[in-house]
Formats: C-alpha cells, structure tokens, sequence
C-alpha cells in the first residue's frame, strides 16, 4: 500500500515551512482525504495520506500504487507544529470536528504522537487470496476451509472466490486480476483448466506474488511455485490393482465411466487405472467407456447404456464416487453382478464401501492440501523457503475385502478419516 503526500494530490501554494506529519488511521482518514480534495482552497504541506481503501478516489489510488511505498508509521520531525499549522483544515473551510475525531483516533488505534517525534502502529495485515473450484463439490469446499482456517492460524487475511461450474476458467481468471490488483502476497487456486490460467498466473508471480495449486498442478507444472495434490496416477493405480486382484482368474470385461479426459486429473486416474491392471485404452478386455458429469445422474445414465450393449460388463472404474453410486442404480436395475471401484474418499463414498454398493475407492486427503500450500506460503512471505515442485497429500485404498499385494485400510477406519457428509 503506498504512502502518498499532500503535493501530489494538486494542493497548492502553501509555503515550505517544516511541519510536524501526522498519521490518521487509515479508514477514518480515507474519507477526510475526499473532503479535502474538494477544499480546493486547502493549504497544507508535508501531510501524509494513506489513501489506498474502497473509499479512495481513483486518482489517489492510482497514485498511491505508482508511489509504491508500503504504509508505515509516520516519523514526524522534532519541529513543534505551531497553531497556523494545526489551522490547516479550519482554514480550508473542512470539518473542524471531523478532523479532531480522525486524529484522535488515529492516537488512540495506532499510538501516534501528534505532537512528538516518536510514532508506533501495528504492522499492515498479510492478504492472500484462495480459488476454488465449485463449492457445491464438498471436497473443494473442504479444501478451501482448510486453506482459510491455516490462512487464519498464521494470521492472514484472505481473498475468496470459486469456479461456478466444472471448466469455469475464466471466473477463475478474473478472481486472481483482482487478487493482483488488491496486491495479496500469495494466491492458492485449484485450477478450473491446467493451461488457461497460465497467463494470469505469471502475471501475478511476475508482480512478486507467490503462487500455488492444490488438487491438480498447471501444465507445465513449472507455470505455478508448487502444487500440493493427490498423487492421482497413484491413485488409479491402486484401484486398478485391487481390482485385478479381486478379479481372480475371471476374464475382465470392464467399463470406464470417466470425466472429460482435457482434465487432468481424470486423465491421470484413468490411465493409472489401466497401469494397475496391466491394460491400455486398445485392450480387449474394455468393453465400453462413457463420459459422465462426476454425478449421480450421468453414472446411472451412462451405465444404463453400457449395460444395454454389454450385458457382461464386471468391472467398472468411475472417476469418482457419485458416478459410482449412480452406476450402482443401474447395476441394481439390471441385475448385473459388477464389481465397482472408484476414488474420492469422502464420506458417502466410504458408507457405500461399507454397505457394499462399492466395493474399493482411494482416498484423498483435501483439508491436508490446503493446509500444506497456506504452510507452504506463509514461509516464503515470511522470507524462507519458497515452495517448489509437485507434493503428494496422500492416498489411501479404502475396502472391507482386502486383496493380497495391495495396502488397504477398512471402511471404520475410512469413517474416522473421510471428508464431507
């Protein structure tokens, strides 16, 4: 936040006699600069402003930014202002009793000494911002409240802002310009798109701003400071091999109930799906793939139609497990015998491993990624170590039929560990 002084705010033809700097707390004085401006007959000198609030004229603002000194406690002079000095306002026709107010409570807030040289005040707060996906998803909306109550526990302020559908960049993009503007510290965003956010991003880490993902890395990577994530080829993996395991001997006929493949997150579980089970996208043992919403809805939808042109289907993958539990509608509609996997780990998803409408899905940990990435920024603003490559939050089998080769945990032990309803 810039400091900016009365010369530059076009008031004029006061002489230049030394006078004492006086320092208003910033809310209060922000609306006694706009009643100056409008005293065009003011005579001042040597007056600080600290004009950079939602109050703030624009001109002021905009100065303030171009100054680019960070608000600080003003160290007056050991000069004694005399009473034409503290006329100032009254001459300018301003409010006499506003003007006492304001410097009262500035003395009384920040320890300002209107008449001394010494001046003590509290220290700006630190701002970051945090973007999410879609809050209506429980696990983002985990995940962001993690990030707020690390934010708080360091003691920042914090920025908010969410994708209002799946894919939706550019509400993401138009949050962090504003970021920028409001000239946060750091920015966690879960990016809506691995490449359309990458401009905005080195926009915001070119003006000195520390930037991290967490759920899912830019594409590069590199584009970012660090991301914290799920390991969700891992993830993929895990699922795959259980599956391939509980299979036995039994010829595979599988479906893959995915999310647009662009995203990458769904590209990494389902291809690390088919490395777990020792497949790739032209084996013969996929009998169908569908794109779904990640919702009830789709996965029913899209397995009603698997199950139409492929009675045999037993296994199915889903990219997560509302399309797992909508996929379970039609299996039960069906009568089909079909093993189902999935990955999340959020609390409906384990009570469904525990009834048995799913029978494994990977747990993910999102209050430990937004944890790990306010940590993660909260060192380097305080001048240490800066975040850097692509950490694992963690990822867990959760099944109540473990399979020989594969590390899993039970569905109790997913219930005191889960996320969400």
């Amino acid at each position: 936040m810039g400091l900016l002084k009365a010369d530059e705010c076009k008031f004029r033809n006061y002489p230049t006699k030394e006078t004492s700097l006086m320092f208003f707390y910033r809310h209060n004085f922000c609306r006694l600069v706009e009643k100056i401006r409008r005293c065009r007959e003011a005579r001042t000198q040597g007056v600080v402003f600290a004009p950079q609030e939602r109050n703030c004229s624009a001109e002021h603002n905009a100065k303030a930014t171009q100054a680019g000194v960070p608000i600080a406690a003003l160290t007056a002079t050991t000069h004694q202002p005399g009473r034409k000095q503290m006329n100032i306002l009254r001459n300018a026709k301003c409010s006499r009793q506003l003007f006492a107010r304001s410097a009262l409570m500035a003395a009384s807030l920040v320890g300002v000494s209107l008449y001394g040289a010494s001046v003590t005040h509290a220290a700006d707060p630190v701002r970051i911002g945090i973007v999410e996906l879609q809050l209506s998803n429980p696990f983002f909306g985990k995940l962001q409240q993690a990030a707020v109550d690390a934010a708080k526990k360091h003691g920042f302020e914090t920025m908010t802002a969410e994708a209002t559908v799946a894919g939706d960049s550019a509400t993401q993009i138009a949050a962090i310009e504003n970021m920028i503007n409001r000239q946060v510290k750091g920015i966690v965003v879960d990016p809506a798109n691995a490449y359309a956010l990458i401009p905005v991003v080195k926009k915001a880490r070119d003006a000195g701003i520390f930037v991290v993902t967490t759920n899912t890395s830019m594409d590069p990577a590199t584009s970012a400071d660090a991301s914290y994530e799920t390991d969700n080829l891992e993830a993929g993996v895990l699922i795959g091999k259980w599956a391939k395991a509980r299979l036995g001997s039994t010829a595979a006929r599988i479906a893959m109930l995915d999310y647009d493949l662009s995203d990458k997150t769904a590209k990494a579980r389902h291809d690390g799906f088919l490395k777990g089970f020792g497949i790739d996208d032209q084996s013969p043992e996929i009998a169908g793939t569908a794109l779904t919403m990640g919702n009830v809805e789709t996965g029913q939808t899209a397995m009603e139609s698997l199950l139409s042109a492929h009675a045999d289907i037993n296994v199915i993958y889903t990219i997560n497990e509302p399309a797992a539990q909508g996929a379970f509608l039609a299996i039960r509609q069906a009568k089909a015998n079909v093993l189902i996997t999935s990955i999340d780990g959020s609390c409906s998803g384990v009570r469904s491993v525990a009834d048995g409408t799913i029978g494994a899905t990977v747990m993910q940990f999102p209050t430990k990624m937004g944890e790990m990435a306010v940590d993660a920024l909260a060192k380097a603003i305080g001048g240490g170590e800066k975040p850097s490559g692509v950490n694992n939050s963690g990822t867990i089998l959760i099944t109540d039929h473990p399979a020989d080769g594969v590390e899993s945990k039970d569905s109790k032990w997913g219930l005191q560990n889960c996320w969400g309803e």
